[in-house]
């Protein structure tokens, strides 16, 4: 995992290491900061997809493990026949002046911290999801971005897939009704989700530990914080950050609002007792709606175990005609207002008219599934926008939204209160 120091991040970077400017046929030249196991299976072979027809190329490799470096030079060059340059951190990534762009999977905490590093050196970005784990690291990545001007991708790919372009469609059209509730889970039944056997190999004088916490409080050396981060606050929120940012993403999305108007949450750890401090079990309550008009809105229910595998990965919307299903990409009018029940009450009924949401191939729900086809299609669409300079469909707005949603949500589990968002300050409230 690459990092630079917090004092050069703040100063910016000299105007040498700024990247070139492109040319409409030039060859982009992108640099990889963190060498992950989610880059080597998802990523490379989503960039690889479509460099040769974008022409973009893998140029060089920033982490502060060596072995992590060793393995990026070998594992490029069988896929894509280049050699790439190999630097110890971010400082000596940013001096290359041939680097236009990044590609950022690391640490869930440092993404944030690595994006504004990335622009401040006038480089567009590629960085995963969760955007931010705080809200003061998100609030810097906005101001970065928005300053800079650079294009940033984060890596909710649901954003790109579509299915889900066709669910934000209808229901913006107004035909599915307003919202009233959404029902999200994601269950697995892995002991070892999120646990790396690499953790043995990991010698601190391999890497560089203080460069690793960038903002974090200086703590002495565990390699399992290092490696198995998301097992750890404060490096990680686990559930919150994996996998609800990229289903409330949605919410966000096919509503156009930013955030929960609060949050209610509980889970512990209640199997897997391995030394983790995240939850591997969690339940979360949100209201959603306008903040100026407390009688419009819907909940949104999210839950998670690690422990049992039943019900899998699910996210349904309901409104009074019906639900959308995006398992299985159906509209349907299933518990919807039927004749009956409307004649009894002097009522209309109210059914949807049940459909496949168009372009609806197929699409793997769950991450890290391994150049899955959300993934590609968000990457290609990045890459696009480089050579366009248009906004990508996972804008920095759009991460740091998810990123309020994350915040509220693990600030709820860990305090057992409610919590809402002042908009003003833009920070987390407890009740």
């Amino acid at each position: 995992m690459g990092t630079v120091g917090l004092a050069a991040m703040n100063m910016g970077f000299s105007a040498k290491s700024y990247g070139r400017i492109l040319g409409a046929n030039d060859r982009v030249q992108v640099g990889i900061v963190g060498f992950s196991n989610r880059f080597r299976s998802s990523l490379v072979p989503s960039f690889m997809n479509h460099a040769k027809d974008l022409n973009f190329e893998f140029a060089a490799v920033s982490d502060i493990w060596n072995r992590r470096r060793d393995a990026a030079e070998a594992y490029i060059k069988s896929k894509a026949g280049v050699k790439i340059k190999k630097h110890r951190n971010n400082d000596e990534l940013y001096d290359n002046k041939d680097i236009d762009a990044v590609i950022i999977s690391t640490a869930d905490f440092q993404h944030a911290l690595m994006g504004v590093e990335a622009v401040r050196a006038g480089r567009d970005a590629y960085i995963e999801k969760p955007m931010a784990e705080t809200m003061e690291d998100a609030r810097a990545l906005l101001k970065a971005v928005e300053e800079t001007k650079k294009i940033v991708q984060i890596g909710s790919q649901r954003r790109s897939a579509p299915n889900y372009i066709a669910a934000n469609d209808y229901i913006r059209s107004g035909k599915f009704g307003d919202i009233t509730m959404v029902e999200m889970c994601w269950n697995v039944n892995q002991p070892g989700r999120w646990r790396v056997p690499e953790v043995k190999d990991l010698r601190q004088e391999d890497t560089d530990w203080d460069r690793y916490l960038m903002n974090r409080p200086k703590v002495a050396w565990d390699p399992r914080k290092y490696l198995e981060f998301r097992l750890f606050w404060p490096y990680s929120s686990g559930i919150p950050g994996q996998w609800m940012a990229h289903q409330i993403d949605t919410v966000h999305w096919f509503t156009g609002l930013d955030h929960p108007r609060s949050v209610a949450a509980n889970g512990g750890i209640y199997v897997w007792k391995d030394g983790r401090t995240n939850a591997d079990t969690l339940t979360a309550v949100m209201d959603y709606g306008p903040q100026n008009d407390m009688t419009k809105g819907f909940q949104v229910i999210f839950t998670s175990r690690f422990h049992n595998s039943a019900g899998g990965t699910k996210e349904l919307y309901f409104s009074n005609g019906g639900m959308i299903n995006l398992d299985t990409n159906k509209i349907s009018s299933e518990g919807g207002l039927t004749k009956k029940m409307a004649d009894e009450m002097g009522m209309k009924p109210n059914l949807l008219e049940s459909a496949t949401l168009p372009n609806a191939a197929k699409m793997e729900t769950g991450a890290n599934t391994g150049g899955d086809p959300m993934t590609s299609l968000h990457m290609r669409n990045w890459m696009e926008c480089v050579r366009s300079r248009k906004t990508p469909n996972a804008s920095v707005k759009a991460g740091y939204n998810h990123s309020i949603a994350n915040i509220m949500t693990r600030t709820a589990m860990e305090t057992g209160k409610k919590v809402t968002f002042d908009d003003t300050k833009q920070d987390v409230v407890v009740s």
